[in-house]
């Protein structure tokens, strides 16, 4: 087993929907990991959205006490109703501006539920891991099974011998905020890249 890092965990970003969804799980989902990020002392990087369960969350850091930093296009400032309550609002020129700067200011991500968008993110972030980019935990709250069919996409990548077991395993996911933050806090991420050990499983 390779050598391993340990995480440390000042601010989290967090990929959710600008739509509040068909559920109301989805938006207590996101009201309760602000509240346990405050709890930690975790600061909440996201998109800077007012609107949905992006909204909702950045709410809920705020109401608590915590501190909230928004990324958000110049493009989308509009179109998205940006944030202007945030701790900071920060507006770039691009959607790849955007990403590598919630990147940049983050040491961990959580998909919470939402769209394209949110999968492409997470997928992103979690292939940087897979590469060697980054060391830091990635995750999804899975609320009410919303990500079970992803998860099976995954295993089934893995089955099909495409996904590397090891890489598998960069992904974290639990069904609550305490759950998932608890195995962010004890993560530790193996230091392989997709383009070495080719071997390993």
């Amino acid at each position: 087993m390779a050598e391993q890092l340990r995480a440390n965990i000042n601010n989290i970003c967090v990929y959710c929907g600008s739509n509040v969804g068909s559920k109301p799980a989805y938006a207590e989902a996101a009201i309760e990991l602000g509240q346990e990020m405050v709890r930690r002392n975790i600061g909440l990087v996201y998109g800077g959205s007012s609107l949905g369960i992006m909204g909702t969350l950045a709410n809920s850091v705020l109401q608590a006490g915590g501190r909230a930093i928004g990324v958000i296009p110049k493009a989308l400032a509009t179109r998205e109703i940006a944030h202007h309550g945030l701790s900071e609002l920060i507006v770039v020129s691009s959607m790849h501006e955007r990403k590598a700067k919630m990147a940049s200011l983050s040491d961990g991500f959580i998909a919470l539920p939402g769209g394209l968008g949110t999968a492409e993110e997470l997928f992103e972030i979690l292939t940087w891991a897979q590469l060697g980019l980054h060391h830091n935990p990635c995750g999804i709250i899975n609320v009410d099974g919303y990500y079970d069919h992803l998860i099976s996409y995954i295993d089934h990548a893995v089955e099909q011998r495409f996904v590397k077991l090891i890489h598998r395993q960069m992904l974290l996911s639990a069904s609550a905020a305490d759950e998932l933050l608890d195995k962010f806090f004890d993560y530790q991420a193996p230091l392989v890249a997709k383009w070495i050990n080719r071997s390993e499983s």
